[in-house]
Parts: structure tokens; sequence; C-alpha cells
């Protein structure tokens, strides 16, 4: 049996698309852009993130009022997005 490989990935293309979201989200709008759970479960990335400036965090209220956030591929309750949405959150 012969194997090709057609192009060599690293990640799939989820976690591609996840990481280019949070990449462009701070071209866009600058630091900090903050992520809601880590994006993808990979440390090394998560840490080059962070050092680009994303933050990431587990609840809602660590958030200060009119800034960006992210949320995970994984999705949220209706409440949470209501909760943004009263705070002035731009969602991502």
């Amino acid at each position: 049996m012969e194997v090709f490989l057609i192009q060599p990935r690293g990640f799939c293309a989820g976690v591609v698309r996840a990481v280019d979201i949070v990449t462009s989200a701070l071209k866009m709008y600058g630091p900090p852009v903050y992520v809601l759970h880590e994006i993808v479960h990979n440390r090394r990335v998560v840490s080059d993130l962070e050092k680009e400036g994303a933050i990431f965090v587990e609840r809602l209220d660590e958030i200060p009022d009119n800034q960006t956030v992210i949320f995970s591929a994984h999705g949220v309750s209706y409440q949470r997005e209501l909760a943004a949405k009263r705070r002035n959150l731009h969602v991502i």
C-alpha cells in the first residue's frame, strides 16, 4: 500500500480557523482581545496568542465592559449572549 501525503498539516482545519480568528481580531481591534475559554487545546498555541495580546478567561465577569470577546467554538448559552450584550461587549 502506498500512502500519499497531499499537504502536511500540523492542526485540523478547525484549529487553524480558530487561531486565525483570534489573530485577525487582534489585528482588527488591537489588544487586548478576550477569549472565553482556551480556543484550542494546545498550550504552545495559547501561549503564543497570549503574547500577541489575547486574554483567555473562564467567565464573562472577568472581562471589562466595552471590550472584544471571542466565544469558543463549543458555543455558549443564550443567557451568556444576553449578558455579553448587556455589558456592551463586542462579540465575535
